[in-house]
């Protein structure tokens, strides 16, 4: 489906002042809000026995959404492993030490991605048809969707830390299990694990060292 010059022209004209106007109301976080989603947040192994309702995963998911990916591809899928009955086939993929982190976890999503993510395209990037970019092309539809999937599973991530939740990513686990036991018969491949809810701060370790700037980062 096509938009018309004059629908696109109004619907950029929208965008910008919706930007401009977020970007008066708050021109960045303080330090305190970007502590409790990046410096200052913590993997978590531990979790206190309360829920999660669903609106929440809901009011994350959504939030997540709207973070970048390439065309607007948005591949990430999100499976919530909530039931006695779906941690017991997810302990078939797990290594020991990581079974009971997911079992006393409220939540636990399996970050997955669409290998036929393109084929949504015409509804996602209606600008113009982008398919051709992809069909056929086995090698970059992968890279593509594991690329940004990867990208949503972390915008996922702060986004639950953003509304008050704990997250614990985990790999550790079979990809081929997971995919065996939740997406046989369909086009999703498993990426990480994401461990969610009210964490017991108990289990906790010191933090652990990051590169300094100088380290890692240069200009060119």
């Amino acid at each position: 489906m096509s938009i018309s010059s004059d629908t696109l022209e109004a619907k950029r004209s929208d965008a910008q002042a919706a930007i401009r106007a977020l970007r008066n109301r708050k021109p960045a976080l303080d330090d305190d809000s970007i502590d409790l989603i990046l410096r200052g947040a913590r993997n978590h192994y531990a979790w206190q026995d309360r829920p999660v309702p669903r609106e929440l995963l809901q009011a994350i998911y959504e939030a997540a959404a709207a973070g970048p990916t390439s065309t607007n591809c948005c591949p990430a899928r999100f499976v919530f492993v909530t039931s006695p009955e779906g941690k017991d086939r997810l302990a078939k993929a797990l290594k020991p030490a990581n079974i009971d982190k997911m079992r006393t976890a409220p939540v636990t999503a399996i970050v997955a991605h669409d290998l036929e993510f393109w084929t949504r395209l015409p509804f996602l990037f209606p600008h113009d048809d982008r398919r051709p970019m992809f069909e056929g092309k086995s090698a970059f539809i992968e890279s593509t969707a594991f690329r940004n999937g990867t990208l949503q599973g972390a915008y996922f991530m702060i986004a639950a830390r953003a509304v008050g939740l704990d997250v614990g990513a985990m790999s550790g686990f079979s990809n081929e299990v997971v995919d065996e036991e939740f997406f046989t018969g369909t086009t999703m491949k498993s990426n990480f694990l994401i461990n969610l809810g009210y964490a017991d701060e108990s289990a906790l370790f010191e933090k652990l060292p990051q590169f300094p700037f100088d380290d890692v980062c240069a200009f060119a």
